[in-house]
């Protein structure tokens, strides 16, 4: 994974580490779908998504603020995409279900004539909406160009 070696979550604390390691993963995601590795870069994405509503839900105050029922499960990605749908922190446009959908696919597929463009426009809309994006590249660890 694109986080491996370039960080200490322990040394971060559970937020930093959420945060660092979605933009860890969006960085190499998106270097992985320019370098032809569709179905690697669709994963790595997913994880950057995950990543990044753990980091939302870990922010001091926010789970205050969500709309969060009894039996809604927060270690469930989906859910929680749901939960911060209600509750009015992503605007309903990404369809998380479909993007679901076509990770599962790339776990078994190279999906190489896959057109990523409209799923990469749409995890970058979230991305925003969190606040994940933008961020600095030069502000993280250098990529190892030994990795996938």
């Amino acid at each position: 994974m694109p986080h491996a070696g370039l960080m200490n979550a322990d040394e971060l604390g559970p937020e930093a580490a959420a945060l660092q390691q979605a933009k860890l993963h969006i960085r190499g995601g998106k270097r992985r779908l320019r370098q032809g590795k569709i179905a690697a870069g669709i994963v790595t994405l997913y994880d950057a998504l995950g990543s990044a509503m753990q980091w939302y839900l870990l922010l001091p105050g926010h789970r205050a603020l969500l709309n969060i029922s009894a039996d809604d499960n927060l270690n469930d990605d989906k859910t929680i995409f749901d939960v911060l749908s209600r509750s009015g922190v992503l605007d309903r446009t990404f369809d998380y279900e479909a993007f679901d959908r076509v990770v599962d696919q790339a776990l078994h597929e190279s999906l190489s004539d896959y057109d990523y463009s409209a799923m990469l426009e749409g995890i970058e809309s979230v991305m925003r909406q969190l606040g994940v994006m933008p961020f600095d590249e030069s502000e993280l660890p250098p990529e190892d160009p030994a990795t996938f």
